[in-house]
């Protein structure tokens, strides 16, 4: 029991004398910086100058001319296309002065395809977006020829297509787009589109 006394006695003293060999250390450093910086003197502050008036709020003109552009560019799920989609199996669509060799090519394959969209699964509106993201993003690119996967319908309501006769109705209102047609069996048949866009 003493044993155990003295020994907590001295842990206690060692304590003790670290406090004391910090303290000590804490204070020669303090004077340490004191002598080497030597006397300070606070600095005196320049009169500040008060603004007769807030300043007018900043415009966002580049936020005006995005709004134009997207109202230009917005898709309408209204458009009426019958009367410009050439009827065949595969109501494909061509500009007016495009001829019927540049769907057939297109048919065909003759243009390679550069890049492509998958807008399975997508609500309509998300659909459109990204279409119309896409199709600027492919004119920027210099893209000539693209794929546009709309699904065929086999997981909607009623096993009808939700996405193909819109998605044909908003590249018709898409000036970039000069011809589109239903791709062949081996790219997505009736689940997608060629589209052919315009030329840089």
């Amino acid at each position: 029991m003493r044993e155990a006394l003295r020994q907590r006695e001295a842990e206690e003293q060692a304590k003790r004398e670290r406090e004391r060999e910090a303290r000590r250390q804490a204070q020669a450093e303090q004077e340490l910086f004191t002598r080497a910086v030597g006397k300070v003197q606070a600095l005196d502050h320049a009169p500040r100058v008060t603004l007769k008036s807030p300043p007018a709020p900043p415009r966002a003109f580049q936020q005006q001319r995005d709004d134009v552009e997207v109202l230009k560019a917005s898709l309408s799920d209204e458009f009426d296309i019958a009367t410009l989609l050439d009827v065949d199996d595969q109501l494909s669509f061509r500009r007016p002065g495009i001829g019927t060799d540049i769907t057939r090519k297109l048919r065909r394959g003759d243009w390679s395809i550069q890049g492509q969209v998958d807008l399975h699964g997508y609500r309509s509106e998300e659909a459109r977006d990204t279409l119309a993201q896409f199709v600027r993003d492919a004119v920027r690119m210099g893209w000539r020829c693209v794929r546009v996967v709309h699904g065929k319908g086999l997981g909607s309501p009623g096993k009808q297509p939700v996405l193909k006769a819109k998605v044909q109705r908003w590249l018709v209102q898409k000036n970039e787009v000069q011809a589109f047609v239903q791709a062949p069996p081996v790219q997505g048949g009736a689940g997608a589109l060629l589209v052919l866009l315009k030329g840089g």
